[in-house]
């Protein structure tokens, strides 16, 4: 597989997660999502679930199988975030090393094509998902109000990378946005 697929996601979210809908979901044919969950999830500094997320999450677990899968070592702010969402999880995954993930997938017991990796940056989740077979989506970050205002030089050197490498960070599928 060639960088510029290594570092494609297949969709693009406008806005953060909880634009993700059940329907988004039924039509790539996902039964199962493996999320991020710093910047993806909840902000960097936060160390618990919005009421927003909780509701998203209750919505999603409905038809589709969560697991959290964060780079983060830390059992306290992820394991409370996991408890609080009533969801299991792996820390300390060192995407885009795809170990933990292939846990939470064969803890899940679906075929990889049907599962898939969500998160906000495209050198770790985009390319451990897309390493696996998985459907990768791109999110925007969740981002804490007191750092809304500095630009993320990570995730911009990351796109920018991406692109000299010859990834288009247009979607493979139609960009999506919620109204």
């Amino acid at each position: 597989m060639t960088w510029n697929n290594l570092l494609q996601p297949d969709l693009i979210l406008e806005g953060s997660i909880l634009n993700l809908t059940p329907d988004i979901i039924r039509q790539y044919g996902l039964k199962g999502l493996v999320l991020d969950v710093d910047e993806t999830l909840v902000p960097i500094r936060v160390g618990a679930a919005s009421s927003e997320l909780r509701e998203w999450v209750e919505q999603i677990r409905s038809s589709t199988v969560l697991w959290l899968v964060s780079n983060n070592l830390s059992e306290m702010r992820i394991g409370g975030i996991a408890r609080s969402l009533n969801l299991p999880y792996y820390l300390g995954a060192a995407k885009p090393s795809r170990r933990k993930i292939r846990a939470a997938l064969r803890a899940m017991n679906l075929p990889v094509h049907q599962v898939g990796m969500v998160g906000d940056r495209l050198f770790t989740d985009v390319l451990a998902g897309n390493r696996l077979g998985m459907f990768t989506i791109l999110v925007e970050p969740m981002i804490h109000p007191d750092v809304a205002l500095r630009s993320h030089p990570i995730r911009n050197f990351e796109v920018w990378v991406s692109e000299a490498l010859g990834a288009s960070i247009a979607p493979k599928y139609t960009k999506i946005h919620k109204d």
